[in-house]
């Protein structure tokens, strides 16, 4: 049985969290990527005393200071690749009398920001923009919010968490609505925290409401699960059969607003099962299980719609997926992908394209005509992570000749994953060592 790293998503949240905390927060199973390692350096340069995180996702401690005991800093905060960090830290310090300049390396700064700056300018922040068309560097000058109620046309997270934070800090309250539910990380640690989130369906969507923030927030003890989204290359790769056999991947978060790559595989012939399923007592708490992974024959189908929110980071391994499927499959509604680490449509066409994949580029997604012909040469990961990882997994199995130009973009978010894949492609079907040598030259 094998583990992923910790999720990105929660472990971002919980490091910003556990900062504005009255108290001393435990957190075991953060990741250590360096997506989370940006978080994590920006609020010191913000005043905040963060021990190195444990690359072994052992528990560590943070001393809380409280939104009053950030401070401005003294040069730009360095987001590096990680738009959640950016994102969430544009509404965390809308709140806050500080100011503050946001950038991040050459992929960030291409990717907006007016989805988050708009909103929060409504509530009274003020933001300058040095980039281009909305994009960082962007400087914040927060302070005294007023309350918003706030329909998002788009379901996202990272807007809805924005302006959580922003509401936590500034003291206000906050509605927003959405066309369907995006991940509630966000919602569930701030009720840990002792922050009342109510969330109802309506008849457009969905509706997320925090009232009355409190001035001081507990501290948190959080042990973080595994990353679905770095489990899902491991489902592709089983799946697949790179195993040899079946596959048992330890501890996965399984929240249902991440999900939705289970019910679509599902639909399309995977064999997974959950094992072990539980759920933290607290109501705030992340549910978490074991997935068995049987490599299955897959079929084509439509993926599309309030889907889309739930596996809107697994669409890249899911159109690899799609190329070994019977029939064709289609991706629909995913223009979100556009603006991501890279237009992950985009290269996700051209890169299948150029191995010898049968693909059409969409306006808001794919069309994969599946078969079972070998593929072969060389993809250009445009630094984005889940790209380089996506077509690991092809050039993982057997039959496959598939080179990723930089299998370092990995490190963002999944450590250690062309070991563990090589580790994997040497198992048999009951965990042990096979005779079989990787087909993968990353």
């Amino acid at each position: 049985m094998i583990e992923v790293p910790g999720d990105k998503s929660i472990s971002h949240r919980a490091l910003l969290l556990s900062v504005l905390a009255d108290g001393e927060s435990r957190l075991t199973g953060v990741l250590t990527g360096e997506d989370c390692r940006s978080t994590a350096s920006v609020l010191r340069d913000l005043g905040a005393s963060l021990p190195p995180l444990p690359g072994d996702g052992s528990e560590f401690r943070v001393q809380g200071v409280g939104p009053q005991g950030l401070r401005s800093p003294s040069r730009e905060l360095d987001c590096g690749n990680s738009g959640t960090t950016a994102r969430l830290l544009l509404g965390l310090l809308s709140g806050l009398t500080i100011e503050a300049t946001l950038t991040g390396d050459a992929s960030l700064r291409s990717r907006p920001m007016r989805r988050v700056t708009e909103p929060l300018s409504r509530m009274g922040a003020r933001f300058q923009e040095f980039g281009v068309d909305g994009r960082l560097p962007i400087g914040v000058s927060g302070g005294a919010l007023r309350s918003i109620v706030y329909t998002n046309r788009r379901s996202s997270a990272q807007v809805k968490g924005a302006l959580l934070l922003a509401g936590v800090t500034g003291g206000v309250e906050i509605e927003i609505s959405e066309p369907a539910p995006s991940r509630d990380h966000t919602e569930r640690m701030l009720r840990r925290l002792g922050v009342r989130v109510d969330q109802e369906r309506t008849p457009d969507g969905w509706k997320i409401h925090l009232t009355n923030p409190p001035a001081r927030l507990r501290p948190l003890d959080l042990h973080v699960p595994g990353d679905f989204s770095s489990a899902a290359f491991l489902i592709a790769f089983g799946l697949l059969g790179g195993a040899g056999g079946p596959l048992r991947i330890r501890n996965v978060g399984l929240n249902p607003t991440r999900t939705g790559l289970l019910d679509v595989l599902g639909d399309m012939g995977a064999e997974i099962e959950v094992e072990n399923l539980r759920e933290e007592t607290d109501p705030a708490g992340e549910p978490a299980g074991d997935l068995v992974v049987t490599p299955s024959e897959l079929r084509g189908g439509s993926v599309g719609g309030e889907m889309i929110p739930r596996l809107i980071d697994e669409i890249p391994v899911l159109a690899v997926l799609a190329t070994r499927a019977r029939g064709t499959t289609e991706i629909r509604d995913a223009a979100e992908l556009r603006v991501k680490e890279s237009d992950r449509i985009r290269v996700m066409a051209d890169n299948l394209g150029r191995i010898g994949a049968r693909v059409s580029e969409l306006p808001d997604g794919l069309r994969i005509e599946g078969d079972l012909r070998p593929l072969a040469g060389r993809v250009a990961a445009h630094g984005d992570h889940r790209v380089a990882m996506a077509f690991g997994v092809l050039g993982g199995l057997a039959g496959h000749r598939i080179q990723v130009d930089d299998p370092a973009a990995a490190g963002v978010s999944f450590p250690g994953f062309w070991d563990l894949l090589a580790e994997l492609g040497r198992m048999d079907g009951d965990g042990g060592v096979a005779g079989r040598a990787m087909a993968r030259t990353p």
